[in-house]
């Protein structure tokens, strides 16, 4: 089953083309979405934050305050390591057991959707193939000013906060140019990316 590392900054479109290559027929890892499940009501990292950071830090309704955090990981860049220390295993566990339904599924391609693919450094050697979204970061300000509402310096900051758009690059091996092009163009040039995936 060949891997593929997707990756992107915050505004680039990797989410459509994880979604777009679901749609033609590959696994998926998300591990954004087992991380916003392990923060939810009831999910497996809710005790651990609580004792570490306080209950304060988790909403009346059970799950993780995130504008907390980020305001107090921001303040305290330790506590960012700290919340990953609890998180990060929680997500790698979760994830292995979606690899192993893949492979019983009998998937020829697994996409894992990894936003910190490059800064994390652990991924690169359980992937066959990094790809990258990619756009301007003037593109990623628009997209996500207009999607999120966000203030623009909102989003640079976010952006700041990112791998660095050259090392994404560097780290490629494949790269989508997501730049000025149609939905129906993207999925166009999914579909060839698709085709050199056994899919």
């Amino acid at each position: 089953m060949l891997r593929v590392g997707l990756t992107g900054g915050i505004g680039s479109g990797k989410s459509t083309v994880l979604q777009l290559l679901a749609g033609m027929g590959a696994a998926t890892v998300d591990a954004d979405a087992i991380s916003r499940g392990v923060t939810a009501p009831g999910g497996s990292a809710i005790a651990a934050i609580s004792e570490r950071f306080g209950a304060h830090f988790i909403t009346p309704e059970g799950s993780l305050d995130r504008d907390r955090m980020r305001a107090h990981a921001y303040a305290d860049p330790s506590a960012r390591q700290q919340l990953e220390a609890i998180i990060h295993p929680l997500v790698g566990a979760d994830s292995a057991r979606q690899v192993q339904a893949a492979l019983a599924a009998g998937k020829r391609c697994l996409v894992f959707d990894i936003p910190l693919l490059v800064e994390s450094g652990r991924w690169r050697s359980q992937v066959d193939q990094v790809l990258v979204v990619d756009c301007l970061p003037q593109t990623q300000v628009s997209r996500v000013m207009a999607r999120s509402a966000l203030p623009r310096e909102q989003v640079e900051a976010i952006i700041a906060a990112q791998a660095p758009r050259a090392l994404r690059l560097a780290a490629a091996d494949i790269v989508i140019a997501n730049e000025g092009l149609t939905l129906a163009q993207l999925e166009a040039e999914v579909s060839l990316l698709a085709r050199g995936f056994g899919l």
